[in-house]
Formats: C-alpha cells, sequence, structure tokens
C-alpha cells in the first residue's frame, strides 16, 4: 500500500514538472501581428483607430471649421468609448490610440478628458497654496474643446461546431459641444474567421 502511494506521487510529481517544462515565453515585436484567440487585440486597436482617425480628418467639418476660425485647428476631447461586444474589452487602450493618432495628425489640438483632467485641476488646486506665486498654474485659463469623440464598440459572433466568425463593429461620432450638431459619423468593420 505505502509502496503504490509512493508510485503514484513519483508519478504525479513527473506529470507535472514535464508539463511545466514545456511552456516558453518569448519577446516579440511590440509592433508584430499576432492573433491568437480570435478576440479583440492591441492590432485591433491601434488599426481602428489610426484609420478612424484619418476617416474623421477627411471629412468636410474640419475644413468648414477652420474657414470660419480664420485657419485655427479646432479642439478635440475624446469622451467616452462604450465596450458593448461580447468580450471584455480595455476601452482605455482604445482612447488612447485615438488620442496618440489626433496628436500625430496634428490637425486638431487634443485636451483631457475626465478623470485625467479633474487630476490636473486637483493638482492646479495645490498650487494654490504650496507653489510660489511667480510658478503656479492659474485657474480658468483652459482650453474649452470645440468638439467630442465619442462611440462604441459591438461585436456578433456567430459559431457552429468549433468554427466561428466574430464581427466587430467599431462606431464613432464628433459633436459640436455649442451647438449638440453631429458633424461627423465613421464606423470600421473587423471580420475574424477562427478555424479549429
Amino acid at each position: 500500500m505505502i509502496k503504490n502511494i509512493f508510485w503514484i506521487s513519483i508519478t504525479a510529481v513527473t506529470l507535472v514538472t514535464s508539463s511545466c517544462a514545456t511552456r516558453k515565453v518569448a519577446r516579440v515585436d511590440p509592433n508584430q501581428q499576432i492573433d491568437l484567440s480570435g478576440r479583440w487585440n492591441d492590432v485591433d486597436s491601434k488599426l481602428t483607430a489610426d484609420a478612424m482617425t484619418q476617416q474623421a480628418l477627411g471629412e468636410i467639418w474640419l475644413e468648414n471649421f477652420m474657414r470660419k476660425n480664420n485657419g485655427e485647428q479646432p479642439v478635440v476631447i475624446v469622451g467616452m468609448v462604450t465596450n458593448k461586444s461580447h468580450e471584455h474589452i480595455e476601452a482605455e487602450t482604445f482612447i488612447k490610440d485615438l488620442e496618440k493618432s489626433f496628436i500625430k495628425s496634428q490637425r486638431v489640438r487634443l485636451v483631457q478628458a475626465g478623470d485625467k483632467r479633474e487630476e490636473i485641476r486637483k493638482e492646479r488646486a495645490d498650487q494654490q497654496t504650496n507653489s510660489s506665486v511667480s510658478t503656479m498654474k492659474k485657474f480658468g485659463l483652459e482650453i474649452g474643446a470645440d468638439f467630442i469623440l465619442q462611440g462604441s464598440i459591438n461585436s456578433i459572433v456567430d459559431a457552429y461546431k468549433k468554427d466561428k466568425v466574430v464581427y466587430y463593429q467599431i462606431d464613432l461620432e464628433l459633436t459640436n459641444l455649442q451647438t449638440n450638431e453631429v458633424v461627423w459619423i465613421g464606423d470600421k468593420k473587423i471580420k475574424k474567421l477562427v478555424k479549429n
């Protein structure tokens, strides 16, 4: 009996050890396209942000605004992008990709939104009592946004046996903050076939 328990224990330890030994981790180029699961990933986020920024900046609203404002660039704030898809998608990374794409374009000015804006305001308030008069930053000098970008990420899954098609639709709209007028609506579609 004791011999059997001993050999069973040895066999179990050997199996666990050998199964752990086959796993390998390698560093790869962050720009390399790797799609293991067929789910939304970093490549989808970046490609979608770049494509939709180009779409938005290629539309007539930008030319109209600059013509009415003596060539001045519009100020944009990126608001909420809501994940309505079937899977967990960290919308914050997509929002950051959108912001980076807008800044790289040098065609609009970007201001902070949400929690980051509140953190900046708290820092400014703290400076009123803890910084020298010559270096403290004043209240009431923020740049107001002309437009807010908002949207959603949606998905549809069609599956049969072990194969599936995952369809994503990302919808964004740009709204004039003064008039509440929607000046641009765009979308990007991604379809992935996952075969097992």
